[in-house]
């Protein structure tokens, strides 16, 4: 980008710069802290110049958007041609109260549905169960049968809408209950949209739900997206996801490093299972954080799209251009939420989108500012998406393709990010003997990834508490009374209607057509086979979520964390 004569001559500049103008300024001023870094704990420069890039190569590393290494952007005219995806995380109570949320959010533009479900439903558990006591619709919308996915969606065309569901151990049974509301409504399954996010690895890695052991699990994901190249080609049968990692106190670089093999694990998974590439591939999607640090965040996902573009090309041979973009959805941070002052939310969810839609995001959910107390209220719930709404329509944000590309900050952080990116993948890489596959299963169960999360997780409290990382709100500018917004309030007769609606279920449905479909999944399971049309035949009987996953539990029964010792 600069030839040898033109950088020396910067050089001499910023030195002469640094003597003249900087060294006054310090002696006389000085500079608010001693050291400056992001929220990951990276020192970042003063000043970066074209000398910070100087081995910058146009073609290789950046090129133009749609086109390889897509760190640019996955797409020739990103948001010019059509903004990103406005995803609203919605679910509590019962399906009639969601469905309620999901035709107000579709009135009041949201481009795209995000399904949350209750504890229960994540675990794979009936609302029935002793578990379930005191979680039934408490933390999402409670789904038991197929009776309540048709309630959940009822008067939603679902040709019409791309959505998402947010669930791991059990989501496999709910795509299989979207492929049966689809086929009620007569909608042809190759039409149906959406992702599922049916991340497991990230699952053992990070947030901890599960039911079976990780090579099982991984082999009931890898069944889904096997069953999607046929019959679902538009829908996203897995969301390889680094937003629960960095919740759970992972860097920037760690985040998109451990997502990015997980990703590498399932691809090669699938290669092994016989599997095409380019047959598979393009259905891939992945969800990362945003956080406060926007310039690093920005580098970030850029330097993701890099590295997956170049992986996907030179390890796993991939020829598609959509094998190899990388397309993923983004939420804010909910970790960065404070329950003190929370309407400074809506201030730090506007600069974690903002950083987002700058880093080319393809969907978007903004948290809604009430979340540190409850479930999001209506009001809050219509911030967040006006948030969205006015950043596409109002800022230019949307207006540029890559407006942060050429930064020199911007281009050496993405440099920088990519290169710690890439040394985490390598030692996962070399951990599974050349297969991250294996790297990830094998620091599964060694707690590899749990002990880097857990120590960049420390390491930040601590900073906290020193008072080198500023909370507004919490560690500095305090008040004494705090705002009291109106939160959710779930109601206290949910979880007796919920009971009441499976025991209807269970009354009216045919048991020896349960039995059956529940028996023939058990075969599939002994023999190998790709389990997602059983799952189907069982949900279409109206077998219970509880009882499909039992039938996984019963072969390859629970699992429990055992981490190695250090």
């Amino acid at each position: 980008m600069f030839d040898q004569e033109e950088i020396d001559q910067i050089r001499e500049q910023r030195e002469r710069w640094a003597d003249d103008t900087l060294e006054p300024t310090l002696e006389s001023h000085g500079e608010r802290q001693d050291r400056f870094a992001t929220i990951s704990n990276h020192e970042v420069d003063r000043l970066y110049t074209p000398e910070d890039i100087a081995d910058l190569e146009y073609d290789e590393d950046l090129g133009f958007p749609g086109e390889p290494p897509y760190t640019r952007g996955p797409y020739p005219t990103m948001y010019r041609g059509r903004t990103w995806t406005m995803r609203q995380f919605a679910g509590f109570g019962t399906a009639e109260e969601t469905n309620e949320r999901f035709h107000y959010l579709i009135d009041q533009g949201q481009t795209g549905l995000s399904t949350a479900f209750d504890m229960p439903s994540l675990m794979g558990i009936d609302s029935d169960h002793p578990m379930s006591e005191g979680e039934v619709g408490k933390e999402g919308v409670a789904v038991d049968t197929l009776r309540d996915m048709e309630i959940l969606f009822d008067g939603i065309d679902i040709s019409e809408v791309s959505t998402s569901f947010t669930i791991n151990p059990s989501a496999a049974v709910i795509y299989a209950m979207y492929i049966a509301l689809a086929d009620q409504q007569d909608v042809p399954r190759e039409e149906i949209r959406g992702t599922l996010q049916n991340d497991m690895l990230k699952e053992f890695i990070a947030q901890k739900e599960w039911v079976v052991p990780p090579k099982p699990s991984l082999d009931i994901v890898t069944d889904t997206i096997e069953f999607a190249v046929d019959e679902t080609p538009k829908f996203h049968p897995v969301s390889i996801s680094g937003y629960h990692i960095r919740e759970a106190g992972s860097t920037a670089a760690q985040e998109a490093a451990f997502t990015l093999a997980d990703g590498f694990a399932y691809v090669e998974d699938c290669l092994d299972r016989g599997l095409e590439v380019d047959e598979f591939a393009p259905l891939l999607s992945f969800f990362f954080n945003s956080h406060n640090s926007i310039f690093e965040e920005v580098a970030k996902f850029r330097a993701s799209r890099r590295i997956y573009a170049r992986v996907m090309d030179e390890w796993y041979d991939a020829e598609r251009d959509e094998s190899k973009r990388l397309k993923f959805h983004t939420q804010t941070a909910g970790q960065s939420l404070t329950a003190q002052q929370p309407l400074n939310n809506i201030t730090r969810v506007t600069i974690q989108a903002l950083a987002g839609v700058l880093g080319g995001t393809q969907s978007l959910h903004t948290n809604s500012f009430d979340e540190a107390l409850a479930l999001p209220s209506e009001k809050a719930v219509r911030v967040a998406l006006r948030t969205q709404q006015i950043i596409a329509e109002e800022s230019g944000a949307a207006d540029i393709v890559d407006p942060m590309g050429g930064s020199y900050a911007i281009e050496k952080l993405t440099h920088e990010m990519e290169a710690e990116i890439m040394g985490y993948i390598e030692d996962i890489k070399e951990m599974g003997d050349g297969s991250i596959r294996d790297g990830v299963l094998d620091g599964i169960d060694q707690g590899y990834f749990q002990r880097e999360i857990q120590e960049s997780s420390y390491e930040y409290q601590k900073r906290v508490e020193r008072g080198e990382e500023v909370v507004v709100g919490v560690n500095e500018y305090t008040i004494e009374e705090d705002t009291s917004p109106e939160i959710l309030k779930i109601d206290e007769t949910t979880r007796d209607r919920q009971l009441g609606r499976l025991e209807d279920v269970k009354e009216e449905r045919d048991d020896e057509a349960v039995d059956a479909t529940l028996e023939a999944l058990s075969e599939a399971i002994e023999t190998d086979e790709n389990v997602m049309p059983y799952i189907v035949d069982a949900v279409k009987a109206y077998a219970t979520m509880g009882e499909i996953m039992q039938v996984f539990e019963d072969h390859h029964g629970a699992y429990q964390e055992e981490l190695s010792p250090v």
